[in-house]
């Protein structure tokens, strides 16, 4: 998918195999198309749908030696001759290819949806951005300048995809001023959805999650935390608590959580793609007339689905992958006046700065050094990505989200 450069070469995450990610040296992109960009990354990070392809749910959707990766800020390095907008040295991050040459797509749904970098054939192909240099193609369309100053790395990645989709998670539901609104799933989308729905003055956010790190995180906010381990019929729980239903609710766990023995069994045996125990409950705790978004991803088909409740109810389901462009003008706009932070989202702090364990304030406990509350360097560094998706697949990922991590180029820059 781009014009390999003769002699110059590159760190890249490469798609080997279920569960296998390796990072290899790979030609480095030229400018293949007029509209091309060339970016130098400095910062990227592992995506939560990056992890079905990591888990092996995509594997025939995808091929050995695919370039990971969707998240990702950095320096425009080149651009090719029709490009009016974007200008080498600009600080970028980029958002999804609105091209997509994918006929599977089209068969199976009726049309193709837009490109997305390092993430599957179905998606376009496009070689993703978890390396150290990425084509961008349509770079005036795909490409959103940064301010070079006033908002940190951190800022700016979780800006590139888990806000913007949090936002349009936010959106699809119509949450406003008074909603009493549920969330499932409690990852760096659905905290930032959880986050994002108080910000836009919902009255009240429950937090649905199996893990008590992630429910803390929620309740640091002002949502309430419902431990699905603990409430496993959990809709029935939420209407104990609201009896007339919640005014949103919003799916952000997406098409591998499945919580029943019968939706386990039938995704085992290959009997249906995609679970319906989350979408189920969601359903049921909404009030008549409510809103539901589906952001978690769903690709194929399910079984159970209550089509009934949904229609009598008179429930507005909505879902789809993000409208990154409409929204993050605004985005960027309160995080630069500081109204909102979205880097909360990265709770792995890199490796510990050399110290003595005696020279620490008293109250560091040993829990301190290994979830990361004492001086640790703020970012990991890019070879590491491998072990980050591990760390994340496994829900071992230190204090429960996601990493930043650093390519060489990123590092020089020492921010």
């Amino acid at each position: 998918m781009y014009k390999k450069h003769p002699e110059e070469k590159m760190l890249a995450c490469q798609y080997m195999g279920p569960k296998t990610m390796v990072v290899n040296s790979v030609p480095k992109p030229m400018i293949t198309a007029p509209k091309d960009a060339i970016v130098k990354i400095t910062h990227c990070t592992v995506c939560g749908s990056d992890l079905h392809m990591y888990a092996g749910d995509l594997d025939s959707a995808m091929q050995k030696g695919d370039i990971m990766g969707h998240e990702a800020i950095g320096v425009v390095d080149d651009v090719g001759p029709e490009v009016k907008n974007v200008e080498k040295g600009d600080r970028e991050y980029s958002l999804c290819d609105r091209t997509n040459p994918s006929k599977e797509m089209e068969g199976m749904w009726g049309h193709r949806l837009s490109g997305i970098f390092g993430y599957t054939q179905l998606t376009g192909g496009y070689p993703g951005n978890q390396a150290e240099y990425c084509r961008v193609p349509n770079a005036d369309l795909i490409l959103v300048k940064a301010p070079k100053e006033g908002v940190s790395p951190e800022q700016l990645l979780a800006l590139a995809d888990v806000t913007t989709t949090a936002w349009h998670g936010n959106e699809l539901a119509e949450v406003g001023k008074g909603h009493v609104v549920g969330v499932w799933g409690c990852g760096p989308v659905g905290l930032s959805i959880a986050k994002l729905a108080l910000f836009r003055g919902a009255k009240k956010v429950y937090a649905v999650d199996p893990d008590p790190r992630r429910l803390e995180i929620a309740e640091s906010f002002g949502c309430i935390g419902v431990n699905v381990r603990e409430h496993p019929d959990v809709s029935d729980y939420i209407l104990r608590q609201e009896p007339h239903g919640l005014d949103k609710g919003i799916e952000a766990s997406g098409f591998r959580s499945a919580q029943s023995w019968i939706q386990t069994t039938m995704r085992a045996i290959g009997a249906e793609g995609d679970q319906s125990d989350t979408v189920s409950h969601v359903i049921k705790a909404t009030r008549k007339g409510g809103n539901i978004s589906l952001i978690g991803d769903f690709f194929f088909t399910t079984n159970q689905f209550p089509i009934g409740a949904l229609m009598e109810k008179a429930i507005t389901l909505r879902g789809g992958q993000l409208y990154a462009q409409k929204y993050h003008p605004y985005l960027l706009d309160i995080t630069v006046k500081g109204e909102y932070d979205p880097s909360f989202v990265f709770t792995h702090k890199g490796e510990p700065y050399a110290f003595s364990l005696f020279a620490l304030p008293f109250r560091y406990k040993f829990e301190d050094l290994l979830w990361g509350d004492t001086d640790f360097r703020p970012l990991d560094d890019f070879e590491n990505i491998p072990k980050m998706y591990k760390l994340q697949h496994e829900h071992g990922m230190p204090g429960g989200l996601k990493a930043i991590m650093a390519t060489p180029f990123g590092r020089s820059l020492g921010k």
